[in-house]
């Protein structure tokens, strides 16, 4: 048996595997995401840790299965969330995670540290408000006092790490999120660490995701029920475990994921590099391998959004009849047509990263009138993410990175209606596969891959992974969506000076 612990940013979920990947249990602990200020966001890293003891230890209790019988622990969390501990190893302050975008300022900065060119060189993208590094430098400048306690920098699911085993370690595929990775060499960088004045102690040691980086200590072991000793793999950041989980390890193969980010994500054994810097590089699970992404902010997190605020009903309805509320939005979706009754959504609750890079883009309806229903308005939030995503495909292309198998994850991948949408925006088909765990089934897999049960992870994945229905192309209904998404992609440019103005008031 093999546990895989995804840390996201809605909740926590811990799923007990068997070596051929089936569930044998599984649970799940939601917690608080805090915006202190506009465009802030934090968590607290002892919610983490309290949901993963917790959903563990119910793991451990509903399975039945002795402890001895769990042979690797692999980790899967939310990328590019500083987390600061103290000497003593108390968190210092909240976690500023992923989507925060308060550091604009420092992202400048560390271009004229580090140099454009040189920064993408070495760590394979441009500086962004997203990673941690610019985080790094935000808590130095404005809050001096914290920085100065600082002992340890570790990322969301490496902070899990530190509390199962106490070793100070990362991996290769979370680590390149932070802007401090050499990604061709897949090493901290000295280089971008001096120029940034960021002293490499505070750094954990860099793993291949595969290789076991500690072993559960007594005190979790008795607080879990796990047994003291377990090994626990370095694991992956979301994005490249859930690649594992869908088999997205060999060339040609790619997925597309709608969690609360979205992301289009793509293999490649040969390091490619967007020299714009629109699509993101970072190193993959697999080891000598790399993988080309594409990020849009606000994907389920749009969805989420409209329902928080605006289905009261469908929330009400949904609970009387014992189904899930999306599933009532996306009944009441599939009656708007195509295009939302000419009604365009930009997604970008959060800021944008693919392609725009602006930390001042906001959401946007447009063409809103009278005419318009509940229906339309959650129709073109569901297309304007699959616009977005429809984007990051767009760069693979002009890169030519070939993708000739596309499968789909995340809660979004659950809809009918949105993988319809997105076979037709992509003009590909789209599989989505029999195990629905994604990031945690592709953290097991890297741990049975550490632990020897598989002798690599491509070996783990083909005799796992596999997949189930496609949806394919409408070509009608792809030259629908083609005009609209013509349209939507003259908008941000039309609107990025207003958006900055914006933010300036």
């Amino acid at each position: 048996m093999y546990l895989g612990i995804d840390i996201g940013t809605s909740g926590t979920k811990t799923v007990l595997f068997d070596i051929s990947g089936a569930v044998i249990a599984h649970s799940a602990k939601e917690y608080p995401l805090y915006h202190p200020q506009n465009g802030y966001a934090e968590q607290d890293p002892k919610d983490w840790a309290n949901a993963v003891i917790d959903t563990v230890s119910d793991v451990m209790s509903k399975s039945g299965v002795p402890k001895e019988q769990v042979k690797g622990i692999g980790l899967s969390g939310q990328m590019h969330g500083l987390v600061m501990l103290d000497k003593e190893c108390n968190v210092i302050r909240p976690a500023i995670i992923w989507c925060d975008q308060r550091t604009a300022n420092e992202c400048n900065e560390i271009t004229e540290r580090v140099g454009a060119e040189r920064l993408v060189t070495i760590t394979a993208n441009p500086a962004l408000t997203g990673f941690t590094a610019s985080k790094i430098l935000w808590v130095r400048k404005n809050e001096p006092e914290n920085y100065q306690k600082c002992a340890h920098i570790l990322l969301p699911k490496d902070y899990i790490r530190y509390v199962l085993t106490g070793e100070f370690a990362t991996e290769v595929s979370d680590a390149s999120g932070m802007q401090l990775l050499d990604v061709p060499k897949r090493r901290w960088s000295e280089e971008v660490l001096d120029k940034l004045e960021i002293d490499k102690t505070l750094l954990g040691k860099v793993y291949e995701s595969p290789e076991i980086t500690g072993f559960v200590t007594k005190e979790i072991a008795e607080r879990t029920g796990l047994n003291a000793g377990t090994p626990v793999v370095g694991g992956a950041g979301d994005n490249a475990a859930a690649a594992v989980g869908t088999g997205t390890v060999e060339n040609g193969k790619a997925f597309t994921t709608i969690g609360t980010s979205g992301v289009v994500y793509a293999h490649t054994s040969k390091l490619s590099i967007d020299p714009k810097g629109r699509v993101h590089t970072f190193c993959c699970a697999v080891p000598n391998c790399w993988h080309i992404m594409g990020v849009t902010q606000g994907a389920g997190l749009s969805l989420k959004w409209f329902r928080d605020n605006f289905c009261e009903a469908e929330k009400l309805t949904a609970k009387n009849m014992g189904v899930d509320e999306y599933y009532l939005m996306d009944k009441e979706a599939e009656k708007s047509p195509i295009g939302a009754n000419r009604l365009i959504y930009l997604p970008y609750l959060m800021g944008e990263r693919t392609p725009h890079l602006d930390p001042n883009a906001r959401g946007v309806f447009f063409g809103l009138s009278a005419m318009h229903e509940k229906r339309d308005l959650i129709r073109a939030v569901m297309e304007g993410v699959s616009y977005s995503l429809r984007d990051c495909l767009e760069i693979f292309r002009e890169m030519g990175v070939e993708v000739g198998e596309m499968t789909v994850c995340g809660g979004g991948g659950n809809s009918p209606l949105w993988r319809s949408m997105l076979a037709d925006l992509y003009n590909c088909p789209i599989s989505i596969t029999k195990s629905k765990e994604g990031p945690a089934l592709g953290a097991a897999i890297l741990a049975m891959v550490g632990t020897g049960a598989y002798s690599s992870v491509s070996e783990a994945c083909k005799a796992i992974v596999k997949t189930k229905e496609s949806c394919v192309p409408d070509s009608k209904n792809s030259a629908q969506y083609d005009k609209y998404y013509a349209i939507y992609r003259k908008l941000y440019p039309v609107l990025k000076e207003q958006f900055s103005e914006l933010s300036e008031i």
